[in-house]
């Protein structure tokens, strides 16, 4: 009789793989990403794989994405005076230091000294573009080795001491602010009198506009202290100037553009009676092109906004209810009304929208331009804003019985304000337009201009390696 016969034998199922955070697809990566609380973080996080980069870098939408969520990340801001030419930077240390890394990684990567400028106005360092470049791809090979540095040994070390250094601040009543780190970063030829070297004029989009020397300019630099990229520009010819070119002052303005953050226009317009001229470098042509302006635009310091391609005069009559706009695109100028008698500082909120914010007393006072029924962009007052309750829980330590509340700079939707007194301490602040939040952002001392420095979006995420914008479309014969 033969046996019974055995019953099958159950295969062994599978155990499934383990999945991980690489199994995820470009997608889902960039919806945790954009969880993240800030650029740096971003930053951060796409360095530590090739994956994550790519995820990053292959998507603009999600460059778009991030910034409607996000706020600007301020660094810190440089304080311009005359004497000295150069610019102190002051650091901005957010509360709860210790829990951002990423913030404090960006901040000792920032050159705030502007070493890489040129000691002498024939010398030349380096050329921008192929800095950005080699900046990129030394990112790339290197990402995992500094995040990892950066992330268990440094920023472990700098939180330890910074630390120790708030809470010693926060003993003397400065909650957490550390003037320790903040640098005097005056550069001056001793050797030729009439050279003070480097003057700061402007900063905007990640970039630092130098002029040396101040009057009778004869090198133009923009210069990425992040990335150290270093673009030397000279001087329009002298056709620019109607005037004595000598005698005359002109201001510099960089015209990002908007498919690639790195790439950018230079704009100069002549100050004073220096003629109805502008003149507008493309820095892959490397040449100027003069165009007429057609309007008076040479009042000192009327450029009141550059954003999105679109230059912003307030007009020189001061009895004039209207600004100038010009679309560096087409070079054609237009006009935009503004709201009776009222004058201020003029930038953009959240959502892109031209604003307009004056500070008097303690009150804010903002106008925004909005879609009237017919469609048309009108201005509407927002509202005013008393700050006075604001300022008290702020804990500012204000002597003064009426200190002085100037608005230095409208940037995505925050209002970056300073407060002055006969007396220190002087205050650094920033103002919500959207959450209409008051924030402190640290002690600054007295200045003639203030240029927050705020984070750009870094080349290396950036997967367009074209180096600039197509050249300027025009019938007119370019000047070399």
């Amino acid at each position: 009789m033969a046996p019974p016969a055995l019953p099958p034998r159950k295969k062994k199922s599978r155990q499934p793989a383990a999945t991980t955070i690489l199994s995820l697809g470009d997608e889902l990566l960039r919806e945790v990403f954009l969880r993240l609380p800030s650029l740096p973080s971003l930053v951060r996080a796409a360095l530590a794989c090739p994956a994550f980069l790519r995820a990053v870098r292959s998507s603009p939408a999600f460059r778009r994405r991030f910034r409607e969520l996000h706020s600007p990340t301020i660094l810190g801001a440089f304080l311009v005076n005359d004497e000295p030419p150069m610019p102190t930077f002051v650091p901005v240390c957010l509360r709860g230091r210790h829990s951002d890394p990423d913030h404090a990684a960006a901040l000792r990567g920032l050159d705030v000294f502007l070493t890489r400028l040129p000691d002498a106005i024939g010398d030349k360092k380096y050329d921008g573009e192929d800095k950005e470049e080699e900046a990129e791809d030394e990112v790339e090979k290197d990402a995992e080795d500094e995040v990892e540095e950066d992330a268990e040994d440094e920023d472990e070390e700098d939180t330890e001491d910074e630390d120790e250094d708030r809470e010693d601040e926060e003993e003397d009543g400065r909650s957490g602010w550390s003037m320790s780190v903040c640098r005097d970063v005056h550069v001056q030829d001793e050797e030729d009198a009439e050279d003070e070297g480097w003057y700061m004029s402007r900063c905007c989009d990640g970039y630092v506009v130098l002029v040396r020397p101040r009057w009778n300019t004869k090198k133009v630099a923009v210069y990425d202290p992040l990335t150290g990229a270093l673009h030397l520009f000279p001087v329009p010819p002298d056709e620019v100037f109607s005037g004595e070119p000598e005698e005359t002052e002109a201001e510099y303005h960089v015209i990002p553009s908007e498919a690639d953050d790195r790439s950018f226009r230079l704009l100069c317009v002549p100050k004073g009676n220096g003629g109805d001229q502008i003149a507008v470098l493309s820095p892959d042509a490397m040449e100027w092109r003069i165009f007429p302006a057609g309007v008076r635009l040479q009042e000192e310091g009327n450029v009141k906004l550059v954003k999105n391609g679109l230059v912003y005069w307030a007009c020189p009559d001061e009895d004039e209810d209207y600004i100038h706009v010009l679309n560096i695109a087409t070079l054609q100028f237009s006009q935009i009304d503004l709201p009776t008698g009222l004058s201020g500082v003029y930038g953009e909120t959240k959502d892109g929208k031209l604003c307009l914010v004056r500070g008097s007393d303690l009150v804010l006072d903002i106008w925004v331009q909005r879609a009237g029924k017919d469609g048309v962009d009108e201005w509407k007052r927002d509202r005013k804003f008393r700050m006075v309750d604001a300022i008290s829980n702020l804990d500012l330590n204000i002597r003064d019985e009426c200190p002085q509340l100037n608005v230095v700079a409208i940037i995505g939707g925050i209002v970056y304000l300073s407060i002055h007194q006969d007396e220190p301490p002087n205050w650094l602040l920033s103002f919500c337009l959207e959450t209409r939040e008051l924030k402190k952002l640290g002690h600054i001392t007295s200045f003639e201009f203030c240029y927050p420095y705020i984070m750009a979006w870094p080349p290396s995420l950036v997967h367009n390696k074209e180096a600039n914008m197509r050249p300027l479309q025009t019938s007119a014969a370019p000047v070399v």
